[in-house]
């Protein structure tokens, strides 16, 4: 279909220029066919051994639809970040032997000369030595939000790439994260959780897995069953701003596990409680959590956050001001000791502690045994 209505450009007189181009369903497809491209290489630049000799998939596309100037200079300074962090993370042990990245075409809107095209992009990785039989890859989905701009010819160009999930944590990502605002509480005194050390290998700080009261197999096959598709008993807060779904996430795998409601009212971070209908701020919000797990003792917090095991959770302040901007639950421990975390916003399954450490290299850690 012709999309919009023919717009003045403002380009030179005399300018040869066509009328608004047309988006069909083959133009659709090359949109989707070269946002796949350009995840598929930033998936690569974390691939052990990828470099020059790996094919660059979204540099061969020339013609009606490419990539922009600018956005190809872009595109090089995130595949030379995330080359930096590849080795990074070799330094750390972890190693990926292969990467998959598909790209669905979410949403295409059409206005004179500029398309915004919304793709969800399913990433996994396969570590190159797994470090259990049971955890060979990690993945995750993200959304994203695409322009592209018809040039005087009529051709497409990709021209800026938006991440659209809160938190802007996949693994090959290479923006700054979201920050959470810090919402107000009712009482003067929250308790504060102090900071984890991130240095390796951490103390020992075995956990008792049986015995407590809590089943947290279960508060992992929760997460592992709804890291991507969402329980729709709950309400899905991703897209909403104040750090997405990510606590909202872990308070419903905690709650599979054996964490009872304590009602009242929704801003009392005293109270936990979270149904389809109704949730408290420590339900939902990531410092309101902090705050009810400790004052109500459901939680002791960990020294060093590659101390925590199955069960336990992980937050992050990204800017390192007091205020927590992220949740994590762990759904996996390796052998050598390094936990792994499953979380919303961007949804991910199993990754390691070590890639955040290394990705987030200022970020501020808080670990929580449950």
């Amino acid at each position: 279909m012709v999309a919009g209505v023919a717009l003045v450009p403002n380009w030179s007189a005399g300018a040869a220029v066509t009328d608004d181009p047309t988006v069909n369903a083959a133009t659709k497809a090359t949109f989707q066919r070269l946002a796949d491209a350009v995840f598929t290489d930033r998936t690569q630049a974390l691939v052990d051994g990828a470099g020059s000799t790996r094919t660059r998939h979204a540099a061969g596309f020339s013609g009606s639809v490419r990539m922009s100037g600018g956005q190809t200079h872009q595109q090089d300074s995130a595949l030379g970040q995330l080359k930096a962090r590849r080795h990074v993370l070799a330094k750390l042990g972890e190693k990926y032997s292969d990467g998959s990245t598909k790209v669905s075409l979410d949403a295409t809107q059409v206005k004179g000369r500029r398309a915004t095209v919304d793709v969800t992009e399913t990433t996994t990785l396969t570590y190159k030595q797994p470090v259990a039989q049971g955890q060979k890859t990690t993945g995750f989905q993200a959304h994203h939000e695409l322009t592209f701009k018809a040039d005087r010819k009529g051709d497409w160009q990709l021209t800026g790439i938006r991440d659209t999930d809160d938190g802007y944590l996949a693994v090959n990502q290479v923006a700054k994260p979201a920050v959470a605002k810090v919402k107000t509480t009712a009482d003067d005194g929250p308790p504060d959780a102090p900071r984890a050390s991130t240095s390796w290998p951490a103390p020992a700080r075995p956990k008792t897995l049986t015995g407590t009261g809590y089943d947290y197999q279960a508060m992992v096959a929760y997460a592992t069953k709804y890291w991507k598709n969402y329980n729709s008993a709950y309400p899905d807060f991703n897209g909403q701003g104040d750090g997405g779904d990510c606590t909202n996430f872990v308070s419903q795998a905690l709650k599979a596990g054996g964490w009872k409601h304590v009602p009242g009212y929704t801003n009392d971070f005293h109270k936990w409680f979270g149904t389809a209908d109704i949730q408290s701020d420590s339900f939902i919000g990531v410092n309101e959590f902090s705050w009810f797990a400790l004052s109500s003792k459901r939680v002791t917090s960990l020294a060093n956050v590659y101390q925590a095991d199955i069960g336990d959770v992980v937050q992050m302040d990204f800017n390192r001001d007091g205020s927590k901007d992220h949740s994590m639950i762990v759904t996996y421990r390796d052998r050598s000791g390094v936990p792994y975390v499953s979380y919303h916003s961007t949804n991910t399954y199993n990754r390691s502690v070590a890639s955040l450490v290394a990705s987030y290299p200022t970020a501020a850690f808080y670990a929580y045994r449950t």
